[in-house]
């Protein structure tokens, strides 16, 4: 593989690796630290769930849906209600969930039978949720006390007598185990359709290496979070979804060419009803994830993070006129976005200057994506 070619292809990837150095730098090395790393993820769960489901959106035709942020407000609300007036974390759970489903079959209904532009439709969600939520509170901060709730998204995986606060050595082990696994199966792929290229050779190395890395610097901190077997599990489902799935293919389909999509058999309003749906009842989970990790819930949870998973995409390589995008891009996106706005925090650039960086940052990433495919339109 060329240099060039091979640039072009992990561009992504080897931003992440830069930018991460470049922070690591800027911040003397604070950025490497076990507790930061480990908060990395923590902090940017809902930007990691949120973004499958926006790739969903996105890939019906550069579509978006502004209302997940007010959306996880409102899911997060409604289960710190159930929990505050004596309910169970059960029935927490089930009413953010139901409502999340409700708020995603009415857009979804709206959208894909109705025809109301997703724009319009989600913007007026995202003002009508918020609202909703802020009467649900009542204007005030609901403060989560149930234990087995916050246990359940954001405790660690720490085996007794074997692990210890900082010293928790199954992290790492488990790292070692899933990179040696990973290269297994992927070994495995690629001899049975037509053996390995250096390009996967390289690719597969250095997730090995970022894997076991990241097992490390956990076992330095407090184990594996609980809070990531989630993701893995949203991950891995949409991924297999949207690669494996001919329901999943139907998304690429209409974002490619919606009237060859209709003529071929498939109905394009079902495509975007479940893109709708499945956006907001992630926006839903993400919600119960971010109201764990803090605590509490207030009627701003939520606001801009529907920027951030739209972000995640496009800086992912998600295209801007739908058709293409991928899950494992989509992560690269969002762990990208998150090692900035770590890193930004941690050397204390003004807020004024982290919005310019991270409006930044995604217009270069659609004018690549534009420039490099030669693209001037959806057509």
């Amino acid at each position: 593989m060329k240099v060039s070619t091979f640039i072009k292809k992990y561009t992504m990837v080897l931003a992440l690796f830069v930018v991460f150095v470049f922070f690591s730098v800027l911040t003397g090395g604070r950025m490497l630290l076990a507790q930061n790393i480990s908060n990395l993820l923590l902090q940017n769960a809902y930007v990691l769930v949120m973004a499958c489901g926006m790739l969903l959106c996105i890939l019906t035709g550069g579509n978006v849906d502004l209302s997940v942020g007010s959306t996880l407000c409102l899911s997060a609300a409604s289960a710190g209600q159930v929990m505050a007036h004596g309910g169970s974390m059960g029935m927490a759970i089930l009413v953010a969930l139901v409502i999340a489903l409700i708020i995603g079959i009415c857009q979804g209904f709206l959208i894909g039978r109705v025809h109301i532009p997703p724009f319009i439709c989600t913007l007026a969600g995202m003002f009508l949720y918020r609202g909703i939520a802020r009467a649900v509170l009542d204007s005030q901060t609901v403060s989560i006390q149930d234990e087995s709730y916050l246990n359940l998204f954001t405790s660690y995986i720490q085996i007794p007598g074997f692990d210890v606060r900082r010293h928790c050595t199954s992290a790492l082990i488990t790292g070692i185990v899933l990179a040696v696994l990973i290269t297994l199966i992927f070994v495995y792929n690629k001899r049975k359709n037509g053996g390995m290229s250096k390009g996967s050779m390289i690719k597969i190395a250095i997730i090995d290496a970022l894997i076991v890395f990241y097992g490390y610097k956990l076992s330095q901190y407090q184990g594996i979070p609980v809070m990531l077997l989630w993701i893995l599990g949203i991950v891995l489902i949409f991924g297999f979804l949207t690669q494996y799935t001919a329901f999943g293919r139907y998304f690429y389909a209409v974002g490619g060419n919606e009237k060859a999509t209709k003529l071929s058999g498939i109905d394009p309003r079902k495509v975007y009803f479940w893109a709708y749906l499945l956006m907001s009842v992630l926006a839903g989970f993400a919600g119960l994830l971010v109201s764990a990790r803090i605590g509490a819930v207030d009627g701003n949870m939520g606001n801009s993070y529907e920027m951030d998973a739209i972000a995640s995409c496009f800086i992912g390589g998600a295209s801007a006129y739908g058709g293409s995008g991928n899950i494992g891009g989509v992560m690269i996106g969002a762990i990208l976005l998150g090692v900035i706005n770590q890193g930004m925090s941690i050397y204390g650039l003004p807020d004024q200057w982290q919005y310019v960086v991270k409006g930044a940052v995604l217009l270069t990433a659609v004018i690549f994506d534009v420039v490099s495919n030669h693209k001037t339109g959806k057509s």
